[in-house]
C-alpha cells in the first residue's frame, strides 16, 4: 500500500530546497526526494555563486521578473539567517568600440527590468580596477557573492524546522496520476510508493526525463532537454581584483568573466565547451589557451601559467546551440493537466538568485495552497 504525504518535492538543489522550504512555511508536510547521496552536489554547486542583478534578461521575462524579485529576497534571507554574502558589485567591460552597441544593449535591458547601472569611462574603469583595461564599462552595484553551500544549509534547516524530511539517495523511477494527485515510485536502496497530493519537479538536469515517466504528462509538454558544459579556472596567487569583471555576454552564455569567492579566491569562467547529450563533469584537456586569451582581452597583465584546471558545471537549458537562450520554465496543471504537478525546466543562471522568488510563485500557484488528504 502507497504511503501518504501532502506534497513531495523531486531534486534538493536550491530551488528545490527553497521550494520545500515554502511549502513548509505554509503548513504543507513535505518531503524532499533527493536521487544523489547528499543535497546540492550537481548545478547548485558548480556555479559562480553570484548574485546577479537582473541586467541580460529580457524585460517580462521569468528570468526577469524572478532574478529581480529573488534579489532583493535573498540579501535579506542571507542577512536575516547569517548566510555569508557580499555586495561587491560587478563591471561590465568593452574591450574594443566593436563592443559598445552590446555594452549599451545591457544598459538597455537592465533599465527594462528597473535595474540601473552607472556608465563608466575609460579612465573610470581603471581607477575602479586598475587591472582592467576598457574603452568604457557599466557598475552594477547590486550585484554580489554567496555562499551556495550555506544558502542551502540554511534553507533545508528552515524546511526541517516546519516538519519536512530530506531522503537523499531516493531517485523517482515513476509516477502516475490517480485520484486526489499522484502516485511514485521510489529507487534507492530502500523502494517505496508514495502517494501525494502536489508534486513538484524540481530535478533540475533530471526534470525532463522526470516528467517524460510522469504517465498521463503530456510528452509534448515537455521542452526538450539540452546541457551545457562549461569550466572554471581558478587563478594561482593573489588576485588583482576587488570586483567581480565581465566581458559583454555571447550566445549561450555571460563570457569568461572573473568571479571572487568569499575567501578571495578568483576564478574564471565558465566558458561554453560542448553540448553534450547528458551531464558531463570530466574537465578538458587544452583549454588553458583559450581562456588565457579571452581574459587578457580585459587583463593584459595576466602571468603565463597562472591558471589552474578548477571544476565543470553544467547548465540545463530548454534551448539549444543554434537557438535564441530561453527562458525559465514554471509548468502547472492549467498548462499540462496533470493535478497536482509543477514542473521546473531549464533553471539554470540565475536560477539560484531567483531560488526564493521561484518557490514564492511555486507556493502560490492556484491549488497548492491548501493540505488535503490525498
Amino acid at each position: 500500500m502507497a504511503e501518504a504525504v501532502d506534497a513531495v518535492v523531486v531534486g534538493a538543489g536550491v530551488v528545490g530546497l527553497a521550494v520545500a522550504r515554502a511549502l513548509a512555511l505554509a503548513g504543507r508536510e513535505v518531503l524532499v526526494l533527493e536521487a544523489e547521496p547528499a543535497f546540492g552536489t550537481q548545478t547548485s554547486a558548480r556555479n559562480s555563486e553570484v548574485i546577479h542583478a537582473g541586467i541580460y534578461y529580457p524585460a517580462g521575462s521569468l528570468k526577469a521578473r524572478l532574478c529581480v524579485r529573488g534579489k532583493a529576497l535573498l540579501y535579506a534571507y542571507c542577512e536575516a539567517r547569517g548566510v555569508a554574502h557580499r555586495r561587491i558589485g560587478k563591471l561590465l567591460v568593452a574591450t574594443g568600440p566593436d563592443e559598445l552597441p552590446a555594452l549599451e544593449a545591457c544598459a538597455g535591458k537592465a533599465a527594462a527590468n528597473g535595474v540601473i547601472l552607472q556608465p563608466l569611462s575609460a579612465a573610470q574603469v581603471e581607477r575602479m580596477e586598475p587591472a582592467v583595461r576598457a574603452v568604457a564599462g557599466l557598475w552594477s552595484e547590486t550585484t554580489g557573492i554567496v555562499d551556495s553551500h550555506g544558502l542551502m544549509l540554511a534553507l533545508l534547516g528552515d524546511a526541517e524546522a516546519h516538519g519536512a524530511t530530506l531522503v537523499p539517495a531516493t531517485p523517482v523511477r515513476r509516477a502516475r496520476a490517480v485520484e486526489g494527485g499522484l502516485e511514485l515510485d521510489t529507487g534507492g536502496a530502500e523502494p517505496m510508493t508514495l502517494r501525494c497530493r502536489t508534486l513538484v519537479n524540481a530535478a533540475g538536469l533530471s526534470a525532463q526525463r522526470l516528467a517524460l515517466a510522469i504517465d498521463g504528462m503530456p510528452a509534448r509538454r515537455v521542452p526538450a532537454a539540452h546541457y551545457a558544459k562549461g569550466h572554471y579556472f581558478t587563478l594561482a596567487g593573489r588576485s588583482p581584483f576587488s570586483r567581480l569583471v565581465y566581458p559583454m555576454p555571447d550566445h549561450a552564455g555571460l563570457g569568461i568573466h572573473v568571479t571572487l569567492d568569499l575567501g578571495g579566491q578568483c576564478k574564471f569562467g565558465p566558458d561554453v565547451t560542448g553540448w553534450p547529450q547528458a551531464p558531463d563533469y570530466a574537465f578538458e584537456d587544452g583549454l588553458e589557451p583559450k581562456f588565457s586569451a579571452a581574459i587578457r582581452r580585459y587583463w593584459p597583465g595576466l602571468p603565463d601559467g597562472a591558471l589552474r584546471p578548477g571544476y565543470v558545471g553544467v547548465r540545463p537549458k530548454v534551448t539549444g546551440p543554434d537557438e535564441a537562450a530561453g527562458d525559465f520554465v514554471i509548468q502547472g496543471p492549467e498548462v499540462h493537466g496533470v493535478r497536482g504537478l509543477v514542473n521546473l525546466f531549464g533553471i539554470e543562471s540565475p536560477g539560484l538568485t531567483a531560488s526564493l522568488a521561484i518557490a514564492e510563485q511555486v507556493a502560490a500557484m492556484p491549488g497548492l495552497d491548501a493540505a488535503r488528504p490525498c
